[in-house]
């Protein structure tokens, strides 16, 4: 019994997560491969025959303006959440304190609020009489109110502020796993503070900055309510451009196939991410 039990906890574990995986990934993934083939009906959406009009579709100028914004709003706010994330990452990967903890749980507090929610209330800090337009008109800098909604100052300040844990989060693991000796190596050979952060810190810590990346580009090209709420619309992303052909226009195979190159991409990051990773694997410690 004693045996038995720990193997029948792992089957019924294992086939509870292969089940639900199968349910709620493989089959709605395969379904949008399905209906990016068919042709679009009007009255039921899709028609069961072969086509490649939602490629031929996306294939316009229109989707490929749409997929290069995506990735300029996604890779920018990409690079202010490192640019962000690493110094605080590093500080409180290094830090002595009891409340280590609980920093570590301040950064983890915005998960437990829905995005959507946490999108609505930077609009009182963006709007013309939200919170930082009262501050620049308290301190003298502006005469009148500002706002800063609808643009792309507004979405890059919404993704960043959505995104922005997701990237501490890997960057503070990478960081505290960090060998301090490596550090005091560089020291003690004579290397500047500069030359030990970009030849030794760095390289260590790239696993960290490579995940951040990914898990802050990859969802931030589909966050679709920030460029709406935030942006007015204005500024469309590739989630904007799917919800629009399956909620507006109606055309599910043009939504569907635009899912499939949207999916296609993030797995090709994924597989450079993987290959990069082994990389370092391999060849880092030789480098050092």
């Amino acid at each position: 019994m004693k045996i038995r039990t720990p193997r029948l906890f792992r089957r019924v574990s294992l086939g509870s997560a292969v089940i639900w995986m199968a349910a709620f990934v493989l089959v709605p993934n395969l379904l949008i491969l399905l209906t990016s083939f068919l042709e679009r009906d009007e009255a039921t959406f899709v028609a069961f025959d072969f086509s490649l009009h939602g490629y031929s579709t996306i294939l316009s100028p229109l989707f490929l303006d749409v997929l290069l914004k995506s990735v300029y709003l996604a890779g920018t706010a990409t690079l202010i959440c490192l640019l962000a994330a690493y110094p605080f990452a590093w500080t409180l990967a290094r830090l002595r304190s009891k409340h280590k903890g609980l920093l570590l749980l301040l950064v983890m507090i915005p998960f437990w609020t829905n995005s959507l929610i946490r999108t609505y209330a930077m609009v009182f800090v963006l709007k013309g009489r939200g919170v930082i337009s009262m501050l620049l008109t308290g301190l003298g800098f502006a005469d009148r109110p500002v706002s800063f909604m609808y643009s792309e100052f507004a979405i890059f300040a919404g993704l960043t502020y959505t995104l922005l844990p997701f990237m501490i989060l890997p960057l503070y693991s990478s960081i505290e796993k960090l060998d301090g000796r490596m550090i005091e190596a560089a020291k003690d050979l004579g290397a500047s503070g500069m030359r030990t952060f970009f030849h030794v810190v760095l390289p260590l810590t790239r696993p960290g900055i490579i995940a951040g990346c990914m898990m802050v580009f990859l969802p931030a090209l589909g966050m679709f309510f920030i460029p709406d709420i935030l942006g007015g619309g204005k500024h469309l992303i590739v989630g904007n451009f799917i919800k629009n052909q399956f909620l507006t226009a109606r055309d599910w195979p043009v939504g569907s196939a635009a899912s499939v190159v949207l999916t296609l991409l993030m797995l090709g990051l994924m597989w450079l991410y993987g290959r990069s990773s082994r990389k370092l694997g391999q060849h880092g410690g030789s480098k050092l």
